[in-house]
């Protein structure tokens, strides 16, 4: 990674999280990942919430996880997060998750869209015409 920001949050890794094998079973790293797409969000001074008071989300379209090394119950996790691509149409937001060691675990991808919900139905937005300030800031930080 080459410029750009890229946020930092623990995760507390809880006994919860773990499956048969005693280690983490791989549906609790999609949460993760959302925990660091809203620690980047509130990084850069928005407000996810705020967003959807509005009448907007940010669903995901997409999930690409590589698992490279197990985690346990009692490791030290860390999800790195940054904006890997950003159309104006969809954001790509990277990840790492790393151990306390600052091993790479796990590695991938979210994509989101933005919706408007109208009715009952949601409707595909341009991130860049609805928040024009909020897609420059992503501009500005995203990994290059």
């Amino acid at each position: 990674m080459n410029s750009g920001y890229t946020s930092e949050k623990e995760i507390q890794v809880l006994y919860a999280d773990t499956d048969m094998m005693g280690v983490i079973y791989h549906g609790s790293y999609i949460k993760w990942l959302e925990l660091g797409r809203m620690q980047l969000i509130e990084d850069v001074g928005y407000d996810y919430i705020a967003m959807e008071r509005e009448g907007y989300f940010a669903p995901v379209y997409n999930v690409n996880i590589t698992y490279k090394k197990s985690l346990r119950y009692g490791d030290r996790a860390f999800v790195k997060t940054w904006v890997a691509e950003n159309t104006g149409m969809k954001t790509i937001y990277g990840f790492q998750i790393v151990n306390g060691d600052g091993e790479l675990c796990t590695e991938g991808t979210t994509t989101h869209i933005v919706v408007k919900k109208v009715n009952d139905e949601f409707k595909p937005v341009a991130f860049k015409r609805t928040f024009p300030e909020w897609f420059q800031k992503y501009e500005q930080i995203k990994i290059k």
